[in-house]
């Protein structure tokens, strides 16, 4: 074997491991663009869900609100009827209507 057919050899060789290396190369991006894909679907189904429970979770916290706000209003109101009554003894007292004896009860 003369000296260029040795190199002609080389450079064959070289360049069917060239051939096999980008094959692979390709087989591997297209597994790589189908697990980008899959991921990226995984991402959409997770911020969906992720949406729905920020929605169910502000639902939740408005339907609790308005639970302890119905709560206090009856406190508040029994309290504001009580002062009222309190001032309207006081109002009696400073016209003279009663007594302080009769204001106490």
């Amino acid at each position: 074997m003369t000296q260029n057919e040795q190199l002609l050899a080389t450079f064959e060789g070289r360049v069917r491991q060239l051939i096999l290396r980008f094959q692979d190369l390709k087989k591997e991006n297209e597994r790589l663009c189908q697990e980008v894909a899959k991921n990226e679907r995984d991402i959409k189904g997770l911020k969906e869900q992720l949406a729905l429970s920020e929605r169910d979770y502000n639902s939740l916290k408005m339907a609790r609100m308005v639970e302890i706000t119905d709560g206090d209003l009856q406190g508040a109101k029994d309290r504001l009827s009580k002062l009222v009554r309190e001032v309207d003894k006081c109002i009696s007292m400073l016209q003279g209507d009663e007594t302080p004896a009769d204001a106490a009860q």
